[in-house]
């Protein structure tokens, strides 16, 4: 796997994060019939928080995102992706767990959707994730915090 490191984001971040973003999901929504050039990175524009975001980098450059955003009963994993030539590699794990880490700590569920038929899926399974809900399009998923042991 390669070294990553996580950074926060900021509002510079949208345009390449919207481009990756397209990159990383065009795949699955061609497959789902759903590729819109212009609304996949739309919808990263219209819902990007700089104060949950991470940006991925690798080599000092963005190599990808993830979103923690708190809600009123869990925590929303949004904006979830990699470039494409990092996908199975382990750094999609290696990521979920370090964000994992904290909402466990926090006693917090975990919320996400993910695409029907993406390979994402289980990633998000291998990690305790299960499914809610599920539609044509979208499955909904949650994850109950793991428990942490009590250091003395």
């Amino acid at each position: 796997m390669v070294d990553w490191v996580l950074r926060p984001a900021s509002t510079a971040d949208i345009d390449a994060a919207a481009e990756l973003r397209a990159a990383a999901m065009r795949p699955d929504l061609e497959r789902l019939g759903r590729y819109d050039e212009h609304r996949v990175r739309q919808r990263l524009r219209d819902r990007f928080e700089p104060a949950h975001t991470w940006v991925i980098e690798v080599g000092g450059a963005m190599a990808g995102c993830v979103a923690l955003r708190p809600a009123e009963d869990a925590h929303w994993l949004e904006h979830f992706f990699l470039a494409p030539d990092l996908h199975g590699h382990g750094m999609g794990s290696a990521v979920l767990r370090r964000l994992l880490e904290r909402t466990d700590r926090a006693g917090a569920l975990v919320r996400l959707n993910v695409l029907r038929g993406s390979a994402a899926r289980r990633l998000y399974e291998r990690h305790g994730f299960t499914v809610e809900s599920e539609d044509a399009v979208d499955v909904w998923m949650v994850r109950r915090p793991a428990q942490i042991p009590v250091r003395p």
